[in-house]
């Protein structure tokens, strides 16, 4: 089948999810594209480059990126400080690519691999446990097919009501998520194991 202009667009941008452009994702903004209600300069994750790729396949003006939708910047990875999470799971909520995994009132980790960038997790943390750090590697078309497929996942769990707790881990169809959740389980055994106090300064 022929892939359509909403097609190409959303082909074309970065799928961080991130809302930054005013629309509730990367497709919700490509479509707003393809029918002329959106410009093409409002995607900070992509920048210039995604800008000048946009413009070309609807045949607009590529502009700078404007400026009301933040600022263009290497990618940055969410990081949660275990000390003070309070496993609230409003992050886990937030996270539009399935990003982050623990169990209610557990400790919660960002699985650094898989985190998009978008900082929708940081707002609701009630504790303030989460804070954004550059991130050592660029993020590339593969992580973008990635996030792409399991925002799609997740949109289906949610529209069934389903939540990604402990139980939900191998819905976020990636080894990688299942191998941290696996990690982060035995990390928190043994601190359970040897009675580890609170770091100084947690809540």
């Amino acid at each position: 089948m022929e892939a359509t202009l909403a097609d190409r667009l959303d082909a074309a941008l970065p799928q961080t999810q991130c809302t930054r452009c005013g629309h509730d994702g990367c497709r919700p903004y490509a479509e707003a594209m393809a029918a002329g209600a959106a410009d093409v300069n409002r995607c900070p994750p992509g920048g210039p480059e995604t800008i000048a790729v946009l413009a070309r396949a609807t045949g607009r003006e590529a502009r700078a990126l404007d400026p009301a939708c933040g600022a263009h910047a290497p990618l940055a990875l969410a990081r949660i400080d275990e000390a003070r999470c309070i496993g609230c799971t409003l992050c886990i909520d937030a996270c539009p690519v399935d990003a982050i995994i623990g169990a209610r009132l557990r400790m919660h980790v960002v699985v650094a691999a898989l985190c998009s960038g978008c900082e929708l997790c940081v707002a609701p943390c009630p504790v303030d446990c989460i804070e954004m750090v550059p991130s050592a590697r660029p993020w590339t078309r593969a992580d973008a097919l990635g996030a792409r497929r399991r925002h799609d996942a997740r949109a289906v769990r949610l529209a069934r009501g389903e939540r990604l707790d402990e139980r939900a881990v191998p819905a976020a169809h990636d080894a990688a998520a299942a191998r941290s959740a696996r990690v982060a389980a035995a990390v928190e055994r043994a601190r359970q194991r040897r009675g580890d106090a609170p770091r100084p300064g947690a809540r």
